[in-house]
């Protein structure tokens, strides 16, 4: 399907989707989150994908976050259908069942922010900026970010990025652990690519499976939380590619998957 807000590309089980609105520094308007929707709908579909790199085009931004004009226009009622509209395709993005690797060229800030954090993994360039500055605008963030920085950062270090306001600079982000790796800028693509390569000659029913028991153990306790890794266990244990895997162990060969 062809997109006017999106550019999708594919190579050796790697899709990378790149937001396409350079002009405007990638903003999320709606119709970008109904491209989103579409595409990442159709990945989750592929079994021929097993790993997708987004990022932003030109240099000078990931995404600069929500269209204002499009904000500006709501009232309480639009307002919570926005967020929620949101909210539903940047989950779906984070529970895809394959790795989203987001990475970040340039400018990352509320909306764009929030959908970096939706994603597996963050691999930032050196010039990256990141930042939640929705209380300048009488607002909060809406599309997950209240949630999901705490549980990446911590809640002070949360709420003092969202109080402020305040963007922060790669290293800073790195060390906070928003995003987990920084490169050089003319770097942020090969790198990108290095790591979807090395996840993408992994099981796939393995790479799936322990993102499923991070993300569903995540919110249990750790007796529960390990009921939950058994079972994936025992399920892998009864794959294709478990056998495969185990005999390429014991034969010193490569292994080759079969995603059953």
């Amino acid at each position: 399907m062809g997109y006017e807000t999106l550019l999708v590309t594919a190579a050796g089980g790697v899709v990378t989707v790149t937001l396409n609105r350079p002009k405007v520094l990638n903003a999320l308007n709606a119709m970008v989150f109904d491209e989103l929707e579409r595409v990442f709908l159709e990945l989750a579909g592929d079994e021929a994908v097993r790993v997708v790199l987004l990022t932003g085009a030109g240099e000078k931004a990931f995404a600069a976050g929500a269209d204002i004009n499009e904000i500006r226009a709501t009232d309480a009622s639009l307002g919570e259908a926005m967020s929620r509209r949101g909210q539903l395709v940047f989950r779906a993005i984070e529970t895809l069942g394959k790795p989203v690797i987001a990475l970040v060229n340039g400018f990352a800030l509320g909306g764009g922010c929030e959908l970096a954090m939706a994603c597996t993994i963050r691999i930032a360039s050196d010039t990256a900026k990141l930042g939640l500055p929705e209380i300048r605008l009488g607002l909060i963030p809406g599309y997950g970010g209240t949630q999901r920085l705490p549980r990446l950062v911590g809640t002070s270090a949360a709420l003092k990025m969202m109080l402020t306001g305040e963007m922060l600079g790669a290293a800073e982000a790195l060390r906070i652990g928003l995003v987990d790796e920084v490169v050089a800028a003319d770097r942020l693509m090969a790198r990108g690519e290095e790591l979807a390569g090395a996840i993408a000659s992994a099981a796939p029913l393995a790479v799936r499976g322990a993102m499923e028991a991070v993300r569903k153990g995540a919110g249990l306790g750790i007796d529960d939380a390990t009921v939950v890794e058994a079972e994936v266990f025992g399920r892998l244990c009864g794959t294709e590619d478990m056998k495969e895997g185990t005999g390429a162990f014991l034969e010193k060969r490569e292994a080759r998957w079969v995603g059953r």
